[in-house]
């Protein structure tokens, strides 16, 4: 006999990060007859980490949103949701002074709390601090005809259970990337790690600091430092002559249009090329003006002065970084010179960027279902659901990793609330009629499980 699972849902969602949170939205606000109607489909959501958090290591002190408070999780998809940022600032008593300030770019602090606030209205809906460790299709039982759907093996503490799904939206978020042969440690950390391990340090036992990249994470932890750590010099090593700025005109943004992701979808191995040779000044290894000059103007003021404090050390990349005790040894290498001097520093910080979501691994066996491209890349459709032999029925949608079919958005924020209602659309639009007798109990929309 075949082990069914105990629960089955029309949507499983595998973390619950601002993609998945805009889905959860989506299928909520989705209404045929109304929040009772038993075709609502239900959803439940595994979140590794033990409460709702985006990129809390950088909510540093002012830093802003780099897209419009009006992408928010819903309002592109539904312009009257009540999920909107608007709506929140309406429900914290700040809507007024908001507007006040007339700024399209909250603070991450002030986003971070929209989310959180978003993500509440779920908690019957989300498991923190649980893992989902492999997905994989049911064994055969007998007399088993019914709709088709996978089982995830859900982790929580030293407990296991087996949960079935009908669709599964993958968003495990991107990958933190370190240099070749580089280990983080208590002294050697990522950008997105940094003001837990930062908290953990003694600012006086800080005095010699570097941070590596040169793009808008890179550039706000050297003013952080800077401004932190007033006794510390702060080394800023950068492989290009000096930081980029990033492209937010009203043209170049419209690569961040919904419509944008059909051009690119649809379009030429020669279009698609044009998009990231034109426009990867938009998002990737670039600065926002304002910190760009907010930096220029501590280095010239560190001049005028007599002071040599803060240094960039343009053309320059790491080679290596060797530790012992708390001394950590870092090898430079100097593009223009092929020079390899040599910095002591106290903690150096890599804002090297994410790799993409991959989700072989958490595929499994499950991944020999799945179509590839010439390339070896997965194959993925317009409704960001892979391509699968006809024996899998089931829609395994990507919530990121997707930039080699949909385009420069698949990870951003800009196109969240677009995509996440056409992954909704499709998933309702694809369900199959439930059965007179189905094999499994189906779960009701909100259902603790």
């Amino acid at each position: 006999m075949g082990t069914f699972a105990r629960e089955i849902y029309d949507v499983v969602g595998i973390g619950f990060g601002p993609s998945n949170l805009s889905l959860a939205i989506a299928l909520d606000e989705y209404r045929s007859a109304g929040p009772d109607d038993p075709s609502q489909p239900s959803a439940m959501f595994f979140e590794r980490q033990p409460a709702f958090g985006w990129h809390r290591n950088m909510l540093l002190p002012t830093t802003t949103m780099q897209i419009s408070f009006m992408k928010d999780l819903a309002t592109f998809r539904n312009p009257v949701s009540s999920f909107g940022f608007v709506s929140f600032l309406h429900a914290s008593g700040r809507l007024t002074q908001f507007v006040n300030n007339q700024d399209f770019f909250p603070t991450r602090q002030e986003f971070h709390q929209y989310l959180e606030w978003a993500a509440a209205r779920f908690a019957d809906r989300v498991r923190y601090g649980t893992e989902v460790t492999g997905i994989r299709r049911p064994a055969a039982t007998e007399g088993d005809a019914g709709e088709p759907y996978v089982e995830l093996e859900v982790r929580s503490g030293s407990t296991t259970r087996v949960v079935g799904a009908r669709n599964v939206a993958v968003s495990t978020g991107l990958v933190p990337r370190m240099p070749k042969g580089v280990q983080r440690d208590e002294r050697v950390w990522h950008s997105s790690e940094f003001l837990d391990k930062f908290g953990r340090m003694d600012p006086a036992g800080l005095k010699s600091v570097a941070v590596v990249g040169a793009g808008q994470s890179a550039a706000e932890i050297t003013r952080y430092l800077y401004d932190e750590l007033p006794h510390a010099q702060v080394y800023s090593i950068i492989p290009s002559y000096g930081y980029c700025v990033a492209d937010d005109t009203p043209f170049a943004n419209q690569i961040f249009d919904p419509g944008a992701v059909d051009t690119y979808y649809f379009g030429t191995d020669r279009s698609r090329e044009a998009f990231w040779h034109y426009h990867r000044n938009t998002n990737y290894s670039v600065v926002d003006d304002e910190v760009i000059r907010d930096l220029y103007r501590r280095s010239y003021d560190e001049e005028v002065r007599g002071l040599d404090r803060l240094r960039f050390l343009n053309l320059t990349r790491v080679d290596q970084v060797k530790r012992a005790g708390d001394e950590t040894r870092v090898s430079l290498l100097s593009l223009p010179t092929d020079e390899t001097p040599e910095l002591d520093v106290d903690a150096i910080v890599f804002a090297t960027g994410y790799d993409a979501m991959e989700p072989t691994a958490l595929l499994g066996d499950l991944d020999r279902y799945c179509l590839r491209d010439d390339t070896g890349r997965h194959r993925v459709a317009r409704d960001y659901r892979l391509v699968t032999t006809p024996e899998l029925g089931c829609g395994i949608y990507l919530q990121g990793g997707t930039e080699h079919t949909h385009g420069l958005t698949s990870s951003l924020l800009s196109n969240l609330a677009v995509r996440s209602g056409e992954i909704a659309e499709s998933i309702i639009g694809r369900r199959a009629e439930p059965m007179a007798e189905p094999p499994l109990r189906r779960v009701v929309a909100g259902e603790t499980g």
